[in-house]
C-alpha cells in the first residue's frame, strides 16, 4: 500500500506513483482527455500495487479498455434527461426527487453511470438562479415526500453551504425525507468532520445518509469511523454497491462486503447491476451471474446482509428489482394452482403441503 499526499489527476501521476505501467501512458492520456480522473490519497492507500488485479485500483485507475464503447452503451444510460424538468432535477417517481446541486466528485469511478456530466470541463455546481428554480418546483409539488441530494457527491460540499441546503429543504412541509448519497466517508473519511454531521442533521425531518462502497478493504478503519460519526449522530445509513466484473463477482467478496457493512451499523440497501454507460463493459457482468451471487447469500448469511440487487432499466424507467425468484406455481390433478418454494438448499417445497390421508380402520358392521 502506498500513501499519497495529493490527488491524483493526470496519467503521469499514476506512472510515477507505480500504479499504471509507462508504456500505457499515451492510452492514459486519451482516457482521461474524455473522462473525469481522480483519486485521492486515502484510497491510493488502499490499492495493492504488487497485485495486478487489484480490486481497488480497478474501480479508480484509468484503464485503456475504457475507450472500447460498444453499441448498448449509451450517454445517459438510466434516462435522468427525460426525467428533468429543472436543471439539478430529475423526478423519475411520485413521491422522491433527485436534486444534483454539484457535478463533481472527490473520486472518479471508472464505471460511472453519469461519467458524461461529472468532472472537469462540465459545469461544477448549479446556479443561484438554477437552484432556485429547483427549490420552487419541489416546493410546488405536495406529493414530494422525500429528496435525495446526488450529483457529483453533495458532499464535497463545505459544512457552512450543505447545511444552508439543508435547511432550506428544512423549510418545506411536505419535505419529510432527505437522502443524501455519497461517496466521502470512503474516499475522504477526513471530511466526515462534527460540522458537517451537523449540517447534515435538520429538527423535525428525517435524515438518511447511503454510501458507496464495492468491495470489504474499502471499508477500512478511517472509513468506520467517519461513518461511525454519522451514525452517533443518529443518522441511518444504507449502502449501495454495484455488481463489478473483477472486483465483487463472487460470494466470498460479496458476502464479506456486507457483513462489514452491518458490522458499521450500514444495512445493505441497493446491489446495483452496471449500466451501460460508455466505456463500461469490462466491468459488467450477467444478469444470471448476479442473481447466482444473491442465491449464495441467501440463507447462509444474515438477513441484514442482503440487499436488493436492481437494475436500473435504461431509458429511465425506473429500477426494478431482478433478484432470483424462490416461487414456481403449477397446476395439481385436481386443476388448482399451487406453488413451489425453494429453500437456500435449492430444494423445492410445495406450499401448502400436501395433506396426507390417514389409513382410518374399518369397522364391521
Amino acid at each position: 500500500m502506498r500513501s499519497n499526499a495529493k490527488t491524483l489527476r493526470r496519467p503521469q501521476q499514476f506512472v510515477d506513483a507505480g500504479l499504471a505501467p509507462p508504456e500505457r501512458l499515451a492510452a492514459l492520456e486519451r482516457v482521461a482527455a474524455r473522462y473525469a480522473v481522480a483519486v485521492t490519497p486515502a484510497i491510493v492507500s488502499l490499492i495493492e500495487e504488487a497485485d495486478p488485479h487489484d480490486p481497488i485500483a480497478r474501480q479508480f485507475v484509468p484503464d485503456p479498455a475504457e475507450l472500447e464503447l460498444m453499441r448498448e452503451e449509451r450517454a445517459d444510460p438510466i434516462g435522468d434527461h427525460a426525467f428533468s424538468p429543472v436543471e439539478g432535477i430529475v423526478h423519475r417517481y411520485p413521491d422522491r426527487v433527485l436534486l444534483k446541486l454539484v457535478h463533481i466528485c472527490a473520486v472518479y469511478c471508472r464505471f460511472c453511470f453519469r461519467r458524461e456530466t461529472v468532472g472537469p470541463g462540465k459545469a461544477n455546481a448549479l446556479s443561484s438562479d438554477q437552484l432556485a428554480a429547483a427549490l420552487a418546483y419541489i416546493g410546488e409539488r405536495p406529493a414530494i415526500w422525500e429528496v435525495i441530494l446526488t450529483g457529483g457527491d453533495p458532499l464535497v460540499l463545505s459544512a457552512r453551504r450543505l447545511g444552508d441546503m439543508m435547511g432550506k429543504l428544512a423549510a418545506i412541509a411536505h419535505v419529510k425525507v432527505i437522502r443524501v448519497h455519497t461517496r466521502i466517508p470512503v474516499a475522504a473519511p477526513e471530511r466526515i468532520t462534527p460540522a458537517l454531521v451537523r449540517a447534515l442533521k435538520i429538527e423535525g425531518k428525517a435524515t438518511y445518509a447511503v454510501v458507496h462502497a464495492n468491495h470489504p478493504r474499502e471499508l477500512a478503519p478511517s472509513v468506520r469511523a467517519a461513518c461511525g460519526r454519522i451514525i452517533d449522530a443518529g443518522i441511518p445509513m444504507l449502502s449501495q454497491s454495484v455488481l463489478l466484473a473483477g472486483v465483487n463477482d463472487d460470494a466470498d467478496t460479496l458476502a464479506h462486503l456486507m457483513r462489514a457493512f452491518v458490522e458499521c451499523r450500514i444495512k445493505p440497501y441497493y446491489l446495483h447491476h452496471g449500466d451501460l454507460a460508455p466505456g463500461t463493459g469490462h466491468f459488467r457482468t450477467s444478469i444470471a451471474r448476479g442473481q447466482d451471487l444473491m442465491r449464495a447469500l441467501r440463507g447462509r448469511y444474515s438477513g441484514l446482509c442482503q440487499p436488493t440487487y436492481v437494475l436500473d432499466i435504461p431509458g429511465g424507467h425506473g429500477k426494478s428489482p431482478i433478484g432470483p425468484s424462490y416461487v414456481t406455481t403449477h397446476v395439481d390433478e385436481r386443476g388448482a394452482a399451487r406453488c413451489q418454494i425453494e429453500d437456500f438448499h435449492g430444494r423445492r417445497h410445495d406450499y401448502p403441503p400436501a395433506i396426507k390421508r390417514r389409513n382410518t380402520p374399518r369397522t364391521s358392521a
